[in-house]
C-alpha cells in the first residue's frame, strides 16, 4: 500500500510516499480502506521531530484520526462488517491506503455526512468534548472560554458549548473572528486589541467561567486563572506558546480551581476505546441531527501532502 513514511525530520520536503506492506487485523480489529485523514498541529511537530509516536511501529506513518471503509474484520470482531463506513483516532497511520483499529475504536460515520468529510470530525470533536465536558464537567448553563476559536478545536469547541446549551466566548485574531461568530460564540475577543481577562469579567459580572479550554499555555495560564469561577477548572490540551514563567498557585487555592493536563494519542488502547465508544454515544446524535459538523478550510490529494503541510 501507499503511505507517507517519515525517514527524516524537518520541512514539508521530508514528506514521501512509499510502497510499505498493508496491515492485517488481529483477531478484535478491523482493516480499514483509508477514504481521509485531516491535518493537525501535532502532525506538523512529528514531521519535525517534536513529538513521537509513543506506540511506535516498524513505519514511521504520520496521521492521528482517518475515516473510511472496512475492508475485512478479524475472527472475533462482531460490531462491523465489510463495507461499514467508520472513523476514529490513532496514535499514528492516517496517512496511508489501510490501516487497523481495534474494532471498539472505531465510530460509525455520522448519518448525512460524507465519508471523506468525517475524517475531520475525530481528533477535533473528541478533543474539545473530552476536555470541556468529560474533564471539565460543562454543562448547559454554564460558561466555558476557549482560546483559539478558530483552530480544529476551537471550531469544535464552539459547536458543542452551542450544542449542549453552554455559553461559550472565544479568543482569536481580528481576521478569525467572522469566522467564530459564524459558529455561534456568545463573546468573541480579539487578543490583539483586547484584555481577554478583563473581557471575560465583564461579560460574567465578575463571576467568571466554568472551564477554560487552552491549546496556548505560556502567559495564559495565569490569566486563565483569573478568568476562573469559584471550583472552575483549566483543561491545558497544548502549549503553543511554551510552559508558563510562573504559575499563581495562591489564586488557584482560593477559587478551589483545577489545572487539568490531558492528550489523546499517548493513552493505552483500552482507554481510547472508552472515550470513542462515550463519544458515539453521547455526541453523534449531535452529528446525526445537523447540530454538529465538521469545519474543513481545504482540500489535498495524498501526493499533495508537502502542499498541505506548508
Amino acid at each position: 500500500m501507499r503511505a507517507v513514511v517519515l525517514t527524516e525530520f524537518g520541512g514539508p520536503e521530508v514528506l514521501r510516499i512509499a510502497e510499505v506492506p498493508a496491515p492485517t487485523p488481529g483477531p478484535e480489529e478491523v482493516l480499514v480502506s483509508v477514504r481521509a485523514t485531516a491535518l493537525n498541529r501535532a502532525d506538523l511537530l512529528e514531521r519535525m521531530g517534536m513529538y513521537p509516536n509513543p506506540f511506535p511501529s516498524q513505519h514511521q506513518i504520520p496521521g492521528l484520526e482517518f475515516s473510511g471503509v472496512v475492508e475485512s474484520v478479524g475472527e472475533r470482531v462482531r460490531d462491523w462488517k465489510p463495507g461499514d463506513a467508520v472513523m476514529g483516532i490513532v496514535s499514528g497511520g492516517g496517512y496511508a491506503e489501510k490501516l487497523v483499529i481495534h474494532e471498539r475504536q472505531a465510530i460509525r460515520v455520522p448519518h448525512g455526512i460524507d465519508v471523506a468529510e468525517a475524517a475531520a470530525i475525530p481528533e477535533v470533536f473528541i478533543t474539545a468534548w473530552d476536555a470541556l465536558v468529560v474533564q471539565g464537567g460543562l454543562t448547559s448553563g454554564r460558561t466555558a472560554l476557549v482560546h483559539a476559536g478558530a483552530s480544529g478545536v476551537g471550531t469544535a469547541a464552539i459547536q458543542i458549548c452551542r450544542a449542549i446549551g453552554a455559553c461559550v466566548i472565544v479568543t482569536c485574531s481580528t481576521s478569525k473572528m467572522a469566522a467564530c461568530r459564524h459558529l455561534g460564540a456568545d463573546l468573541i475577543i480579539d487578543y490583539s486589541q483586547t484584555d481577554f481577562v478583563d473581557a471575560v469579567k465583564t461579560f460574567t459580572k465578575n463571576r467568571g467561567v466554568d472551564v477554560v479550554l487552552d491549546v496556548v499555555g505560556g502567559d495564559y495560564v495565569d490569566r486563565n486563572i483569573a478568568c476562573l469561577a469559584t471550583k472552575g477548572a483549566i483543561v491545558q490540551v497544548g502549549t503553543m506558546a511554551g510552559p508558563p514563567p510562573a504559575v499563581n498557585v495562591g489564586a488557584l487555592m482560593f477559587k478551589r480551581a483545577r489545572i487539568i493536563g490531558t492528550v489523546l494519542r499517548a493513552r493505552p488502547v483500552d482507554e481510547k476505546i472508552a472515550i470513542s465508544r462515550r463519544f458515539a454515544d453521547e455526541m453523534l446524535p449531535l452529528f446525526d441531527s445537523g447540530a454538529l459538523k465538521p469545519v474543513i478550510d481545504s482540500r489535498y490529494g495524498i501526493d499533495d501532502i508537502a502542499k498541505a503541510h506548508e
